[in-house]
C-alpha cells in the first residue's frame, strides 16, 4: 500500500429512493450490492418500468429520511421504522423498513427485469399524485433476485436498482475544475456520487485501477458516462443545457479517447466495485478515512467506456 493517501473521504451520499434525493451520512456500511439502503427502493409506472429524473424530473424534489440509527451496522428495523417521504405540496409518506408482505412482478430497470416488493396501495397513492400518472413504490427483493453487473466490465458483481455498478465514486477537485470553466457553478448533488474524495488532482479518480479505503478494495471498471440528470437542478427540477454543453468540449470520448466507441458521450467520475469483502463485519466506510491508490491505468486508452 501507498505510504500516503492519494486522498480521503469527504462525503458519502445514499439514493434510497432512484432517482429521487439523496442523503449525505458520516459513514455507511457496505454490502455486495453498494451501501446499505442505496437504490433499494425505485418508482415504476403502470408497465412497471423504472421512473427516473430523465422523464419525471420531479422526482429530484421528493426527499427521503431515515432513522437515525438505520446506518449503524448492527441496526436492524422494527415495526416503528420508517422511510420518510417528502415532496412540494405533497403529505408526508411513511414506509416501514420492515419487508412488505405483497410482491410485483414484472418490474424492470434497463436490461434487468423480474419481481420486487410492493410497498402499497398508499404509496402507490401517493406517487400517483405526486407524478401525475399511475405509479407504484416497489423495494428490491434480495431474499429471490439478483441483478448482475455488466459481465463485459465487472463479471461476479451484483446490484440492486442502480443503473449500472455498486459505487460511483467523484472527486472534489474534478467539480472544481468543472465549475472554474461554468458561469453559474453546480453543486455535486448533479452527479449523484456515492463517494466524494478530495485533496486529490481534478479528474485523478478516471485512472485509479485499485484503491483502498480502509481494509476494503475497490477497483475501477468503468468511466461514468453521463445522461441528462446533470443538467436537472437538483433544487427546483427544471433543466437546462450546462454543465453538459460544457463538459462536451473537454469531458467526451471524442477529447479524452479519440477512435473508440461512444465518442459523442461525456464521462465524469468512476464507477467501481468493492472486491471480495473480508471476513467479519467491520465492512464500513467513514468521512475522512484516507484513500491509498494500489493500482493505475497508464492512460485513458487503458480505462473502459
Amino acid at each position: 500500500m501507498a505510504a500516503e493517501a492519494a486522498a480521503k473521504v469527504k462525503s458519502i451520499f445514499l439514493y434510497p429512493i432512484k432517482s429521487c434525493r439523496g442523503i449525505s451520512v458520516s459513514e455507511s456500511p457496505i454490502s455486495a450490492t453498494g451501501f446499505r439502503w442505496d437504490r433499494q427502493w425505485m418508482v415504476v409506472n403502470s408497465r412497471g418500468r423504472a421512473c427516473t429524473q430523465r422523464v419525471d424530473p420531479k422526482l429530484a424534489l421528493v426527499e427521503v429520511e431515515l432513522p437515525d440509527d438505520a446506518i449503524s451496522l448492527a441496526w436492524k428495523p422494527n415495526k416503528s421504522s420508517y422511510l420518510v417521504i417528502r415532496a412540494p405540496g405533497m403529505d408526508e409518506l411513511k414506509v416501514s423498513l420492515c419487508k412488505p408482505p405483497q410482491t410485483c412482478d414484472g418490474v424492470s430497470v434497463w436490461e434487468w427485469s423480474g419481481s420486487a416488493l410492493d410497498e402499497g396501495d398508499e404509496a402507490s397513492k401517493w406517487f400517483t399524485n405526486y407524478l401525475g400518472k399511475p405509479s407504484r413504490l416497489v423495494r428490491f427483493n434480495e431474499e429471490s433476485e439478483t441483478r448482475p453487473v455488466d459481465h463485459n466490465y465487472a463479471p461476479g458483481f451484483r446490484v440492486m436498482f442502480s443503473d449500472g455498478y455498486p459505487f460511483l465514486l467523484v472527486s472534489q477537485g474534478s467539480l472544481d475544475a468543472l465549475n472554474e470553466l461554468l458561469k453559474e457553478p453546480v453543486p455535486i448533488n448533479r452527479f449523484r456520487p456515492n463517494i466524494l474524495v478530495d485533496r486529490c488532482e481534478p479528474f485523478a479518480e478516471d485512472l485509479w485501477k485499485e484503491i483502498k479505503i480502509g481494509n476494503l478494495a475497490f477497483h475501477g471498471v468503468k468511466l461514468c458516462s453521463r445522461c441528462k440528470v446533470p443538467t436537472i437542478n437538483q433544487e427546483n427540477a427544471v433543466s437546462a443545457s450546462e454543465p453538459t454543453e460544457t463538459l462536451v468540449k473537454f469531458r467526451s470520448g471524442k477529447v479524452l479517447i479519440p477512435g473508440r466507441k461512444g465518442q459523442a458521450m461525456v464521462y465524469f467520475g468512476q464507477n467501481m466495485v468493492c472486491e471480495d469483502l473480508p471476513e467479519g463485519n467491520e465492512h464500513i466506510i467513514k468521512l475522512g478515512d484516507p484513500v491509498y491508490v494500489i493500482n493505475t491505468f497508464a492512460s485513458y486508452e487503458d480505462t473502459s467506456t
